[in-house]
C-alpha cells in the first residue's frame, strides 16, 4: 500500500506550512455554511419544498385509503432502504453501481476530512482515518468518472460528446474534480513535489466552486429525491398515485422493433 494513503495531509500542511488547523477548521466551516445558505436560497426561489408539501396535500385530499401509521412507517423505511442507501431507483445495474461509488464515496471523504481536519490536524492521525480519506476521494472518482464519460444519458443515448457541459453539470464535475485534485495534493505533498502547492490551490479553489455553487448546481437534489421518493410510495399506498391512473392490467406490448437492440435510456 503507498505510503501517502496513510498519512494525513491537512496534518502535514499545518506541520510544515503557516497554515493552521483554526484556519482549515475555519473553512470547513465556511464551507458548511455556504451549503446551508445555498439550500436555503434553492428553497425559496425554486419552491421545491413548497411544490412537495403542495403535492402531498393534494395527494392527502385524493386518497381512496386510510394507511395506518405503522404502514406509512415502514413504507417510509422500505424506500429509506431501497430508494437511498441502495439506489434501487436506477433499472440498470451499471447507473446503480456508479451512483453508489459516487454517494458513499463522497460520505466517506467529507466525514474522513472532518475528522482530520477537526481532530486530527494537530495531532498524529490513525492511518485508518487517512486510508479512509483517500478510499473515499478514490470511490467519488471511480462512480463519476464512469458516470460522465460513459453513463450519461446524454452521451449514451443521445449522441452528444462527453466533452458536452451544461451548467446543471457544476455538481457532478465540481465534486469529482475536487476529490481527484484531493488525492493529486496528498500524493504530490508526501512527493515533496513543487506541484504540491498548485494542486492545493486548485484543491481549495473546486471546494469554494463546489460548496459556493449549491443554488446553481444539482446539490440540493440529495435532499430533494429521498423526499419525493417517500411521497410516491406513499401517494401508491393510499391510492392517490400523485394524480396518475392505474397501470392497465394487460402484458406489455412493445411490438417486433424493441428487439433490433437493448434500450439504453433510463
Amino acid at each position: 500500500m503507498p505510503t501517502f494513503i496513510n498519512i494525513n495531509p491537512f496534518e502535514i500542511l499545518v506541520a510544515n506550512t503557516w497554515v493552521t488547523s483554526i484556519a482549515l477548521q475555519g473553512f470547513l466551516i465556511a464551507m458548511a455554511v455556504l451549503t446551508v445558505g445555498g439550500v436555503l436560497l434553492d428553497i425559496k426561489h425554486k419552491k421545491n419544498v413548497k411544490y412537495f408539501f403542495d403535492n402531498a396535500k393534494k395527494a392527502k385530499e385524493k386518497a381512496t385509503t386510510n394507511v395506518p401509521t405503522g404502514k406509512k412507517v415502514g413504507i417510509i423505511v422500505n424506500t429509506v432502504a431501497h430508494d437511498v442507501l441502495t439506489s434501487g431507483e436506477f433499472c440498470g445495474w451499471k447507473r446503480r453501481v456508479a451512483h453508489l461509488l459516487g454517494m458513499y464515496g463522497t460520505i466517506i471523504f467529507w466525514v474522513a476530512s472532518a475528522l482530520m481536519i477537526f481532530k486530527y490536524s494537530a495531532s498524529a492521525t490513525p492511518a485508518i482515518v487517512s486510508q479512509f480519506w483517500h478510499l473515499g476521494a478514490a470511490m467519488t472518482c471511480l462512480g463519476a468518472y464512469w458516470f460522465w464519460f460513459f453513463l450519461r444519458v446524454d452521451v449514451a443515448a443521445e449522441g452528444h460528446k462527453w466533452y458536452r457541459v451544461v451548467f446543471t453539470d457544476l455538481f457532478v464535475l465540481a465534486l469529482v474534480i475536487t476529490s481527484t485534485l484531493g488525492l493529486l495534493w496528498s500524493y504530490t505533498q508526501h512527493a515533496e513535489s513543487q506541484f504540491s502547492i498548485i494542486f492545493l490551490v486548485l484543491f481549495v479553489f473546486s471546494n469554494i466552486v463546489l460548496f459556493g455553487g449549491v443554488y446553481w448546481s444539482k446539490f440540493a437534489h440529495m435532499f430533494y429525491k429521498p423526499g419525493a421518493a417517500i411521497q410516491k410510495h406513499l401517494a401508491e399506498a393510499d391510492g392517490s398515485r400523485d394524480s396518475l391512473p392505474e397501470p392497465a392490467d394487460a402484458p406489455e406490448q412493445f411490438g417486433l422493433g424493441i428487439k433490433r437492440e437493448a434500450p439504453r435510456h433510463y
